[in-house]
């Protein structure tokens, strides 16, 4: 026996992977329904080896659903949220309105998965950032040997974090570069994104800080430890798919790089690549399409007493977003739901 899922958002980048994931784990479903906006009704999406034409948001009745997929931005989850909760389908989120919901737990499977039972408050489960995500799959088992004090991550996140307008922003700027009259000004982003980096995501709040880096902040501390400090910069990339993390880690308790890199290999959802030779560690390109997070160029620092780098790849829009959200049904249906 199987689920009845509905995926809201499914012609968009994320909605895509959520069914693609879907497939490909063959989380057991007896009945799909994928959904977008009344303007894309009819367009068809995949769906493994099935076709599935999409159906109008505005008017689904989630009577009956056991869980909805959410890829769509706040203002329409904010709007059919609630609709689908209260009708007794279980909502996972990916946009940013209900992380921060104390009644909302916010679930990456290989780090809190028993915080998934507080779901019944409000019959929503959330889904984190695509940056904090990935990061949190590599501080949990570290933090569970030796507590983490404070974690300094720069990001180098890719331009699918902004969508499919993100991605042909890029490809159009950088074929505008060799073809004349074809050039594109910044739309999507502030400044030109085609060979250039950006050190801004999001808007701007009252510290300087950027929304996206407070978010890998309060994120990392409702999922992992309050009592972590977090100090982020973000920057988008000229890179298609996949984000990128250098992460410095300060731990009360000293943690040798080699049992670090041990504990990391025994983790859940986790690849260590880490050679010291050219070519020894995982770029974005190379983990496109996967699953894990790969982590690299694990090594002491010296400048502090307890102090560990890493490198972090992940796909941030499978990891990142529809992975991450595959495995909380997959997790709500093994803990709550227990049909398949």
């Amino acid at each position: 026996m199987g689920y009845r899922v509905v995926v809201v958002g499914a012609t968009g980048n994320v909605g895509r992977e959520m069914l693609n994931i879907l497939a490909e784990r063959q989380f057991p479903i007896d009945e799909i329904a994928a959904l977008a906006s009344r303007k894309s009704k009819g367009t068809e999406v995949g769906y493994g080896d099935k076709t599935l034409k999409t159906g109008d948001l505005d008017t689904f009745d989630f009577t009956g659903w056991d869980m909805a997929l959410f890829a769509v931005g706040s203002e329409a989850t904010k709007q059919y949220a609630p609709i689908a909760a209260k009708a007794g389908c279980v909502v996972i989120d990916n946009s940013s309105l209900y992380r921060y919901d104390a009644e909302v737990p916010l679930i990456v499977p290989e780090c809190n998965p028993d915080a998934i039972m507080e779901y019944s408050k409000k019959n929503i489960i959330a889904n984190p950032n695509c940056s904090t995500a990935q990061m949190v799959v590599a501080l949990k088992p570290l933090h569970d040997r030796a507590k983490i004090k404070r974690v300094v991550v720069s990001t180098y996140q890719s331009v699918s974090g902004a969508g499919k307008q993100g991605m042909d922003e890029l490809w159009r700027q950088t074929k505008g570069m060799y073809v004349p009259g074809q050039e594109l000004p910044a739309g999507i982003f502030t400044k030109d994104i085609a060979f250039n980096v950006i050190p801004h995501i999001d808007v701007f709040m009252e510290d300087g800080s950027t929304k996206e880096e407070w978010k890998m902040v309060a994120e990392t501390k409702k999922i992992v430890d309050k009592s972590i400090k977090v100090t982020a910069t973000c920057v988008r990339v000229p890179v298609m798919v996949g984000h990128a993390e250098a992460i410095n880690i300060e731990f009360e308790d000293f943690l040798d790089e080699e049992e670090a890199r041990e504990i990391l290999r025994e983790a859940p959802g986790i690849m260590v690549v880490d050679k010291r030779e050219n070519g020894g560690y995982v770029t974005p390109r190379e983990c496109v399409g996967e699953y894990a997070t790969y982590i690299s160029r694990i090594r002491q620092d010296s400048t502090i007493e307890n102090g560990i780098n890493l490198w972090c790849v992940s796909d941030n829009l499978r990891k990142g977003a529809a992975l991450n959200a595959v495995q909380i049904a997959e997790l709500l249906g093994r803990r709550v739901l227990k049909k398949g």
